[in-house]
Protein backbone atom coordinates (compact mmCIF):
# COMPACT_ATOMS: atom_id res chain seq x y z
CA UNK A 1 0.00 0.00 0.00
CA UNK A 2 1.23 3.26 -1.50
CA UNK A 3 2.02 5.64 2.10
CA UNK A 4 -0.18 8.67 1.88
CA UNK A 5 1.60 12.29 2.28
CA UNK A 6 0.90 13.90 5.36
CA UNK A 7 -0.24 17.03 4.01
CA UNK A 8 -3.91 18.94 4.31
CA UNK A 9 -3.84 20.73 0.40
CA UNK A 10 -6.99 22.22 -0.54
CA UNK A 11 -8.16 23.25 -4.64
CA UNK A 12 -9.43 26.36 -4.97
CA UNK A 13 -11.53 26.06 -8.00
CA UNK A 14 -15.52 25.51 -9.15
CA UNK A 15 -17.16 22.88 -7.59
CA UNK A 16 -18.06 20.08 -9.45
CA UNK A 17 -15.96 21.34 -12.76
CA UNK A 18 -14.50 18.70 -14.36
CA UNK A 19 -10.21 20.23 -14.10
CA UNK A 20 -10.70 21.32 -10.72
CA UNK A 21 -12.40 17.68 -9.29
CA UNK A 22 -9.49 15.49 -11.62
CA UNK A 23 -6.80 17.70 -9.43
CA UNK A 24 -8.74 17.16 -6.12
CA UNK A 25 -9.11 13.60 -7.01
CA UNK A 26 -5.15 13.36 -7.78
CA UNK A 27 -4.31 15.75 -4.43
CA UNK A 28 -6.71 13.14 -2.61
CA UNK A 29 -4.65 10.27 -3.87
CA UNK A 30 -1.68 11.18 -2.72
CA UNK A 31 -3.09 12.61 0.52
CA UNK A 32 -6.02 11.01 1.68
CA UNK A 33 -7.25 15.09 2.15
CA UNK A 34 -9.87 16.41 -0.01
CA UNK A 35 -11.23 20.17 -0.14
CA UNK A 36 -12.46 22.04 -2.99
CA UNK A 37 -13.15 25.44 -1.74
CA UNK A 38 -15.65 27.94 -3.79
CA UNK A 39 -14.05 31.19 -3.58
CA UNK A 40 -17.19 33.12 -3.10
CA UNK A 41 -17.89 31.23 -0.33
CA UNK A 42 -15.00 32.06 2.01
CA UNK A 43 -15.34 34.54 4.85
CA UNK A 44 -12.28 36.81 5.37
CA UNK A 45 -11.80 38.44 8.88
CA UNK A 46 -9.01 40.19 9.06
CA UNK A 47 -9.59 41.63 12.43
CA UNK A 48 -9.16 38.19 13.92
CA UNK A 49 -7.19 37.27 11.84
CA UNK A 50 -9.23 34.29 10.10
CA UNK A 51 -9.70 33.00 6.68
CA UNK A 52 -12.71 30.17 6.67
CA UNK A 53 -14.70 27.91 4.02
CA UNK A 54 -17.03 26.19 5.40
CA UNK A 55 -15.87 24.59 9.13
CA UNK A 56 -11.82 24.86 7.58
CA UNK A 57 -9.90 27.43 8.75
CA UNK A 58 -7.54 27.93 5.13
CA UNK A 59 -4.84 29.15 7.68
CA UNK A 60 -4.32 25.84 9.19
CA UNK A 61 -3.70 23.91 5.67
CA UNK A 62 -0.19 23.19 4.07
CA UNK A 63 -1.10 24.50 0.42
CA UNK A 64 -3.62 25.79 -1.58
CA UNK A 65 -3.81 25.12 -5.01
CA UNK A 66 -5.21 28.04 -7.56
CA UNK A 67 -6.84 25.57 -10.59
CA UNK A 68 -9.87 28.41 -11.01
CA UNK A 69 -10.75 31.77 -9.52
CA UNK A 70 -14.33 32.49 -11.47
CA UNK A 71 -16.37 30.88 -14.70
CA UNK A 72 -15.43 34.50 -15.98
CA UNK A 73 -12.77 36.99 -15.42
CA UNK A 74 -13.72 40.41 -14.37
CA UNK A 75 -12.22 43.00 -11.56
CA UNK A 76 -13.25 40.92 -9.01
CA UNK A 77 -10.96 38.45 -9.58
CA UNK A 78 -8.19 40.31 -8.31
CA UNK A 79 -10.08 41.08 -4.85
CA UNK A 80 -10.47 37.43 -4.83
CA UNK A 81 -6.48 36.53 -5.21
CA UNK A 82 -5.84 39.06 -2.38
CA UNK A 83 -7.66 36.81 -0.16
CA UNK A 84 -5.36 34.31 -1.17
CA UNK A 85 -2.68 36.66 -0.98
CA UNK A 86 -3.53 36.85 2.64
CA UNK A 87 -3.83 33.01 3.45
CA UNK A 88 -0.24 32.89 1.69
CA UNK A 89 1.03 35.22 4.40
CA UNK A 90 -0.09 33.15 7.56
CA UNK A 91 2.50 30.49 5.65
CA UNK A 92 0.19 28.56 3.41
CA UNK A 93 1.62 27.75 0.20
CA UNK A 94 -0.31 28.76 -2.54
CA UNK A 95 0.41 27.51 -5.86
CA UNK A 96 0.73 29.99 -8.44
CA UNK A 97 1.33 32.63 -6.62
CA UNK A 98 -1.75 35.12 -6.60
CA UNK A 99 0.31 38.09 -6.89
CA UNK A 100 1.64 36.65 -9.78
CA UNK A 101 -1.66 35.57 -11.25
CA UNK A 102 -2.92 39.31 -10.59
CA UNK A 103 -0.50 39.79 -13.33
CA UNK A 104 -2.25 37.84 -15.74
CA UNK A 105 -5.76 37.91 -15.44
CA UNK A 106 -5.76 41.51 -16.60
CA UNK A 107 -5.14 40.97 -20.45
CA UNK A 108 -3.13 44.51 -20.35
CA UNK A 109 -1.26 44.45 -17.33
CA UNK A 110 0.32 40.43 -19.03
CA UNK A 111 0.49 42.16 -22.89
CA UNK A 112 2.97 45.15 -21.16
CA UNK A 113 4.69 42.23 -19.21
CA UNK A 114 5.75 39.91 -22.43
CA UNK A 115 6.04 43.41 -24.70
CA UNK A 116 8.70 44.68 -22.27
CA UNK A 117 10.60 41.24 -22.34
CA UNK A 118 10.50 40.92 -25.88
CA UNK A 119 7.90 38.24 -26.39
CA UNK A 120 6.73 38.59 -30.16
CA UNK A 121 2.76 39.77 -30.20
CA UNK A 122 0.24 40.48 -32.58
CA UNK A 123 0.40 44.23 -33.48
CA UNK A 124 -1.73 45.65 -30.31
CA UNK A 125 -2.80 49.44 -29.79
CA UNK A 126 -4.53 50.58 -26.32
CA UNK A 127 -6.84 53.08 -25.52
CA UNK A 128 -9.85 54.95 -24.14
CA UNK A 129 -10.29 57.23 -27.26
CA UNK A 130 -12.81 56.34 -29.58
CA UNK A 131 -11.34 58.38 -32.87
CA UNK A 132 -7.95 56.13 -32.26
CA UNK A 133 -9.73 53.04 -31.76
CA UNK A 134 -11.35 54.00 -35.36
CA UNK A 135 -8.09 55.09 -37.12
CA UNK A 136 -6.25 51.58 -35.82
CA UNK A 137 -9.13 49.69 -37.59
CA UNK A 138 -8.14 51.13 -40.83
CA UNK A 139 -4.53 50.81 -40.38
CA UNK A 140 -4.69 47.35 -39.38
CA UNK A 141 -7.31 46.01 -41.30
CA UNK A 142 -8.95 43.12 -39.75
CA UNK A 143 -9.20 44.04 -35.89
CA UNK A 144 -10.14 42.06 -33.20
CA UNK A 145 -11.35 44.16 -29.89
CA UNK A 146 -10.53 42.19 -27.00
CA UNK A 147 -11.91 43.13 -23.28
CA UNK A 148 -9.35 43.62 -20.88
CA UNK A 149 -10.39 40.29 -18.89
CA UNK A 150 -11.80 37.36 -20.37
CA UNK A 151 -11.12 34.01 -21.63
CA UNK A 152 -11.97 31.45 -24.32
CA UNK A 153 -12.27 34.21 -26.73
CA UNK A 154 -15.55 35.21 -24.84
CA UNK A 155 -16.45 39.02 -25.57
CA UNK A 156 -14.19 39.27 -28.11
CA UNK A 157 -15.32 41.07 -31.44
CA UNK A 158 -13.95 40.85 -35.26
CA UNK A 159 -14.01 44.60 -36.75
CA UNK A 160 -13.83 44.90 -40.24
CA UNK A 161 -12.76 48.34 -42.08
CA UNK A 162 -14.83 48.35 -45.27
CA UNK A 163 -17.64 48.22 -42.58
CA UNK A 164 -19.49 51.70 -42.92
CA UNK A 165 -17.84 54.43 -41.14
CA UNK A 166 -20.90 55.19 -38.84
CA UNK A 167 -21.42 51.60 -38.03
CA UNK A 168 -17.80 50.79 -37.31
CA UNK A 169 -18.33 53.67 -34.53
CA UNK A 170 -21.70 53.19 -33.16
CA UNK A 171 -19.88 49.67 -32.60
CA UNK A 172 -16.67 50.96 -30.73
CA UNK A 173 -18.91 52.99 -28.56
CA UNK A 174 -21.39 50.27 -27.71
CA UNK A 175 -18.35 48.34 -26.78
CA UNK A 176 -16.66 51.62 -24.72
CA UNK A 177 -20.10 51.80 -22.79
CA UNK A 178 -19.59 48.07 -21.46
CA UNK A 179 -16.23 47.94 -21.28
CA UNK A 180 -14.45 51.44 -20.95
CA UNK A 181 -11.21 50.55 -22.31
CA UNK A 182 -10.58 49.39 -26.34
CA UNK A 183 -7.79 46.47 -26.40
CA UNK A 184 -7.39 46.20 -30.42
CA UNK A 185 -4.67 43.61 -31.79
CA UNK A 186 -4.22 43.24 -35.76
CA UNK A 187 -6.18 39.63 -36.73
CA UNK A 188 -2.99 37.74 -38.15
CA UNK A 189 -3.32 35.24 -41.02
CA UNK A 190 -2.90 32.18 -38.73
CA UNK A 191 -3.02 28.22 -40.21
CA UNK A 192 -6.47 26.96 -38.66
CA UNK A 193 -4.60 26.07 -35.51
CA UNK A 194 -2.68 27.51 -32.30
CA UNK A 195 -0.69 25.80 -29.58
CA UNK A 196 -1.01 25.51 -26.02
CA UNK A 197 2.49 24.93 -24.41
CA UNK A 198 2.79 23.28 -20.91
CA UNK A 199 5.10 24.06 -18.16
CA UNK A 200 5.42 22.64 -14.85
CA UNK A 201 7.65 24.47 -12.59
CA UNK A 202 9.14 26.08 -15.40
CA UNK A 203 9.82 22.67 -16.97
CA UNK A 204 8.33 22.10 -20.89
CA UNK A 205 6.27 19.13 -20.29
CA UNK A 206 4.73 19.03 -24.09
CA UNK A 207 1.94 20.98 -26.73
CA UNK A 208 -1.61 20.33 -27.88
CA UNK A 209 -3.15 22.09 -30.49
CA UNK A 210 -7.28 23.73 -30.99
CA UNK A 211 -7.78 23.06 -34.71
CA UNK A 212 -10.28 25.43 -35.27
CA UNK A 213 -13.82 25.03 -37.38
CA UNK A 214 -14.46 26.67 -40.36
CA UNK A 215 -17.40 28.48 -39.26
CA UNK A 216 -15.48 30.33 -36.37
CA UNK A 217 -12.33 33.37 -37.21
CA UNK A 218 -11.00 31.64 -33.92
CA UNK A 219 -9.57 28.40 -32.60
CA UNK A 220 -10.83 27.67 -29.12
CA UNK A 221 -12.48 25.00 -27.57
CA UNK A 222 -15.68 27.52 -26.42
CA UNK A 223 -16.04 28.23 -30.52
CA UNK A 224 -16.09 24.76 -31.53
CA UNK A 225 -12.15 24.39 -31.86
CA UNK A 226 -10.68 20.28 -31.14
CA UNK A 227 -7.60 19.05 -29.37
CA UNK A 228 -4.73 17.75 -31.03
CA UNK A 229 -0.94 16.71 -30.96
CA UNK A 230 1.03 19.40 -31.56
CA UNK A 231 4.67 19.57 -32.54
CA UNK A 232 6.63 22.84 -31.64
CA UNK A 233 9.96 23.87 -33.29
CA UNK A 234 12.47 24.33 -30.69
CA UNK A 235 12.16 28.11 -31.66
CA UNK A 236 8.59 28.29 -30.49
CA UNK A 237 9.52 26.23 -27.35
CA UNK A 238 12.14 28.26 -26.62
CA UNK A 239 9.97 31.86 -27.17
CA UNK A 240 7.10 29.77 -24.89
CA UNK A 241 9.85 29.29 -21.87
CA UNK A 242 10.98 32.92 -22.14
CA UNK A 243 7.58 34.14 -22.37
CA UNK A 244 6.83 31.95 -19.17
CA UNK A 245 9.41 32.89 -17.47
CA UNK A 246 8.07 36.05 -17.20
CA UNK A 247 5.85 34.99 -14.69
CA UNK A 248 6.16 33.19 -11.60
CA UNK A 249 4.01 30.48 -11.89
CA UNK A 250 3.61 26.82 -10.87
CA UNK A 251 1.72 25.38 -14.08
CA UNK A 252 0.75 27.72 -17.04
CA UNK A 253 0.08 27.54 -20.93
CA UNK A 254 1.63 29.21 -23.62
CA UNK A 255 -0.53 30.36 -26.41
CA UNK A 256 1.43 30.22 -29.43
CA UNK A 257 0.49 30.43 -33.48
CA UNK A 258 2.57 30.21 -36.46
CA UNK A 259 1.90 33.28 -38.76
CA UNK A 260 3.17 34.53 -42.31
CA UNK A 261 5.32 36.78 -40.25
CA UNK A 262 6.70 33.91 -37.43
CA UNK A 263 5.38 32.85 -34.42
CA UNK A 264 3.20 35.25 -32.09
CA UNK A 265 2.44 34.60 -28.44
CA UNK A 266 -1.24 35.66 -27.41
CA UNK A 267 -1.08 35.01 -23.65
CA UNK A 268 0.27 32.86 -20.70
CA UNK A 269 -2.63 31.81 -18.95
CA UNK A 270 -3.28 32.42 -14.90
CA UNK A 271 -4.02 29.05 -14.82
CA UNK A 272 -3.44 26.42 -17.45
CA UNK A 273 -6.23 23.99 -17.82
CA UNK A 274 -5.71 20.41 -18.46
CA UNK A 275 -8.34 18.66 -20.89
CA UNK A 276 -5.70 20.14 -24.06
CA UNK A 277 -3.29 17.49 -22.73
CA UNK A 278 -5.45 15.12 -21.77
CA UNK A 279 -7.79 14.97 -24.73
CA UNK A 280 -4.09 16.06 -27.53
CA UNK A 281 -1.55 14.07 -25.81
CA UNK A 282 -3.41 11.91 -23.31
CA UNK A 283 -1.07 13.44 -20.62
CA UNK A 284 -2.81 13.20 -16.98
CA UNK A 285 -1.02 17.35 -16.05
CA UNK A 286 -3.71 17.02 -13.28
CA UNK A 287 -1.81 14.09 -11.83
CA UNK A 288 2.07 15.77 -12.62
CA UNK A 289 1.00 18.96 -11.10
CA UNK A 290 -0.43 17.33 -7.62
CA UNK A 291 2.92 15.40 -7.48
CA UNK A 292 4.66 18.55 -7.83
CA UNK A 293 3.34 20.42 -5.41
CA UNK A 294 3.34 17.51 -3.16
CA UNK A 295 7.53 17.70 -3.81
CA UNK A 296 7.67 21.24 -3.34
CA UNK A 297 5.82 20.70 0.16
CA UNK A 298 8.06 17.71 1.43
CA UNK A 299 11.35 18.66 2.96
CA UNK A 300 14.66 18.07 1.22
CA UNK A 301 17.64 16.67 3.14
CA UNK A 302 19.17 19.59 4.23
CA UNK A 303 16.26 20.46 5.89
CA UNK A 304 15.67 17.36 7.64
CA UNK A 305 19.54 17.91 9.33
CA UNK A 306 19.48 21.45 9.55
Amino acid sequence: MTKLSPYKIGVVGIPGKWSTEVLADEIEALTGFRLVIDITQVVADLATPSIKYQNHCLCDLDAIVIKKISQTYSPAVIDRLEILRFVEKCGVQVFSKPQEIIRLVDRLSCTISLTKAHIPMPPTVITESLEAAFDTVQTFGETILKPLFSTKARGMALLNPKTAHKTLKAQLQSYYEEHGFFYLQKKLTLPGKDMGLMFLGGEYQGAYARVGNSHSWNTTIHSGGKYAQAFPSDEIIEMAHQAQLVFDLSYTTVDIAETEQGPVCFEVSAFGGFKGAQEGLNINMAARYAAYVIEQLHPTETDKTA
